[in-house]
């Protein structure tokens, strides 16, 4: 999943005073290293599980947050089962 707005999630942290390391507990996360490197837009993606923690964690919709992409293979799947 890919993070749709670091600054939106940088304020809802602020709002709920959570800290990198906190949110980084709720994400199932052992280190509050990628966190850090997540909310300073260094990465932007995540997986589905720690991605469905932090939203539940502040309180807000999955979708608000991030972005859900379908791999290339995926998509080729179902392009070719409509040819077929």
């Amino acid at each position: 999943m890919e993070l749709r707005d670091r600054k939106m999630l940088q304020r809802l942290m602020i709002v709920q005073e959570v800290s990198n390391r906190g949110l980084a507990k709720a994400a199932g996360w052992k280190s509050h290293s990628y966190m850090n490197r997540l909310v300073s837009g260094e990465v932007k993606t995540l997986e589905p599980e720690p991605a469905l923690r932090i939203a539940k964690f502040l309180g807000v919709g999955v979708e608000d947050l991030f972005l859900t992409h379908v791999s290339d293979f995926a998509e080729h799947d179902v392009e070719r089962k409509r040819t077929a």
